[in-house]
């Protein structure tokens, strides 16, 4: 999970100017809750916080790319950041920590709600990841390119690594 938020944080950020600052901010905070997360052991309380600051994230990631060529990679991140942030506040739901638990509450209430975003979220995440990258005609080529293919899919594999526990 550390390792998939350091090679996407840096490939966002070695594709600087194709990249708007609503993306690099998300792709920075993702990749600083993702590290923050393994380094405290998954303690409920500091999910609360990076829940909290995940959906700040999500939210500025998306100001006011409506109609540039940047809004889907943009939504993109603002939906790894939102599931994050699903995947946070679950663990202080259920009182599991992040990233350290196998499994999931299916059963009714807030934990079992929250466990279902989760997976939903991360399919929806590793969904978007491979049209984007295999169906949908990319809009950087070269280096870039290759740069935002390897961020996205660091961010689907980190998320996916963070909310379900593998």
């Amino acid at each position: 999970m550390a390792a998939a938020a350091v090679v996407s944080a840096a490939a966002c950020v070695a594709a600087w100017r194709a990249v708007p600052w609503q993306g690099r901010q998300s792709a920075l905070v993702m990749a600083t809750a993702m590290l923050l997360i393994a380094v405290s052991g998954g303690d409920p309380t500091v999910g609360l916080i990076l829940g909290a600051a995940l959906l700040v994230s999500a939210m500025l990631g998306t100001l006011g790319v409506r109609g540039t060529a940047a809004a889907a990679t943009c939504c993109h991140r603002a939906l790894v950041s939102l599931v994050m942030a699903i995947c946070s506040f679950e663990s202080l739901a259920s009182g599991r920590p992040v990233a350290v638990t196998g499994g999931h509450d299916h059963g009714v209430g807030l934990s079992g709600v929250l466990s279902v975003l989760v997976i939903v979220g991360v399919i929806g995440v590793i969904l978007w990841t491979v049209v984007a990258e295999w169906i949908v005609e990319p809009v950087h080529r070269g280096r870039v390119g290759r740069l935002l293919t390897v961020e996205s899919w660091a961010m689907a594999g980190g998320v996916a690594v963070m909310c379900l526990g593998f």
